[in-house]
């Protein structure tokens, strides 16, 4: 297997960090509204696993995508796309199921990442 980038690795903890503020805000929100119990917790942290997983299986297919020629790495990154949103499907399909798990907080963190990928160049002016 192959050595994990340190570009995909960054990128990975800055995904994270944003998805660990929003998810505390999020928690407040539940609390606020008087509608925080402990599945709001344990549905945040399955979908912050869910979607900080996703955004690292696709940064190791984009790191081995260009090693490989264009057709092939379209296809691979089709293929990645795919299983990475069925992975997010099934989980938010067991968390719902599962009475341990909120799936309103669940499937609210999946776009934590998007606001964070959104927010990147205004934060990230002093990186090089």
């Amino acid at each position: 297997m192959k050595k994990i980038d340190p570009v995909v690795l960054k990128e990975v903890k800055y995904i994270a960090v944003f998805t660990l503020i929003l998810s505390a805000l999020m928690q407040a929100v539940f609390l606020i509204i008087g509608k925080w119990n402990y599945t709001v917790l344990l549905g945040n942290i399955l979908g912050a696993v869910a979607a900080i997983g996703n955004f690292l299986l696709m940064g190791i297919t984009v790191q081995n995508a260009v090693t490989k020629d264009e057709k092939d790495a379209k296809n691979l990154m089709k293929l990645s796309q795919s299983g990475r949103m069925l992975l997010l499907f099934v989980v938010a399909l067991v968390g719902h199921l599962l009475p341990w798990f909120n799936t309103l907080s669940l499937v609210l963190t999946y776009i934590f990442p998007r606001f964070a990928i959104m927010l990147r160049p205004f934060l990230g002016k002093n990186e090089k």
